[in-house]
């Protein structure tokens, strides 16, 4: 079955022209991507396969296009849709915290790093360098580890900061466990990080354990 095949007022197109994209559920939204279904399953059948799949709206967006490879109707070009989004969603909210001081939007930014870390089935850490007017700079997945743990190394992190000339940084690194409670070896590693940075003239600002449904913030919760 295809879109033009459904009734007028449950076609996900028409609805949203008519009422507005907020009006559509998520699984309408992933049909407007895919347009058709498979042998035996609706184009909406197949993207509440997709959802119900990967947990939801936020892992389906974070999958790689090798994991969509799995779920059977998803040739390369739907494929590639669906990672073009992912990457059309990153670039928006990284154009925006480049834009102004990072502080002025912490939503956005634990909405950024959700997107790029939260649904990750590795650990990795990634910093945020920013400039003297905390607007973002770059930021850069540093290292990559296990399901449960990651080694940092505190001089690639003082070498990165000054070849990009960082007044400041936030840390961040999410949890695949989907606990995004930090740990005390997430706190040691905030206070080296932290004392090694200093010498430099860098600040360390924040750092955020990242989980898929939340962000959990050292600031927020009086760890620094």
């Amino acid at each position: 079955m295809v879109l033009k095949d459904l009734p007028p007022d449950a076609r996900p197109r028409e609805k949203l022209l008519a009422r507005g994209p907020e009006a559509l559920a998520d699984a309408e939204l992933i049909a407007l991507l895919l347009r058709t279904g498979v042998k035996g399953r609706s184009v909406l059948q197949l993207a509440q396969q997709l959802l119900t799949e990967f947990g939801g709206l936020s892992g389906l967006l974070q999958a790689e296009p090798a994991d969509l490879k799995r779920i059977k109707g998803l040739g390369p070009a739907k494929r590639a849709e669906m990672s073009a989004v992912l990457e059309l969603a990153r670039r928006s909210l990284s154009q925006e915290l480049m834009q102004r001081p990072v502080f002025d939007s912490p939503t956005r930014v634990k909405d950024y790093l959700r997107l790029q870390i939260g649904s990750k089935p590795h650990e990795v850490f990634v910093v945020l360098f920013l400039d003297a007017q905390n607007r973002l700079i770059r930021a850069e997945e540093m290292f990559r580890g296990t399901l449960t743990q990651t080694s940092v190394y505190p001089r690639e992190v003082l070498k990165r900061s000054l070849d990009l000339g960082a007044a400041a940084v936030l840390l961040a690194h999410n949890h695949p466990s989907g606990a995004a409670e930090p740990s005390r070896a997430d706190e040691f590693l905030t206070q080296t990080l932290g004392k090694a940075l200093a010498f430099i003239d860098v600040r360390v600002l924040d750092h955020l354990v990242v989980s898929q449904s939340e962000v959990v913030s050292f600031a927020e919760r009086g760890l620094l």
